[in-house]
């Protein structure tokens, strides 16, 4: 038995894609939508969350501070330090900045439009269990 929840956000931020050969190589911005998959198999069985795996809201203190400080009306390419800040990249970053604080993150979904989006889920191997 395993449960996945999802908590849903928004942000808006610029971004250059120096390498790109058409017009994403220019200084432009999205509407980001950005989705955070929690995995976990354990019901807390007392207390104030009683009957969940993890509190919606304990997943909006977590994100919340990565969005005000790194994403929500940055510049994606000042403030991640990527020189190439793709979807891919950015979804890999997210991921990578939450999951020493979300343990049961199960994968990020970043939207850059609305026809267009990424998800990260790192393989066993990215995790350091395998190989």
């Amino acid at each position: 038995m395993s449960f996945i929840l999802k908590k849903n956000f928004t942000f808006e931020a610029s971004h250059q894609l120096p390498h790109h050969d058409g017009k994403c190589a220019r200084l432009h911005g999205h509407s980001w939508g950005l989705v955070v998959w929690v995995e976990g198999d354990k019901i807390i069985n007392e207390g104030s969350k009683q009957g969940m795996v993890i509190d919606y809201a304990d997943i909006k203190k977590v994100v919340k501070p990565l969005l005000d400080d790194y994403l929500d009306h940055w510049h994606l390419n000042q403030t991640t330090g990527l020189l190439n800040p793709t979807s891919e990249t950015l979804a890999k970053w997210i991921y990578e900045k939450l999951s020493p604080l979300l343990p049961n993150l199960y994968a990020v979904e970043l939207r850059e439009t609305c026809t267009s989006a990424c998800i990260y889920r790192p393989t066993k191997c990215d995790d350091g269990l395998m190989g």
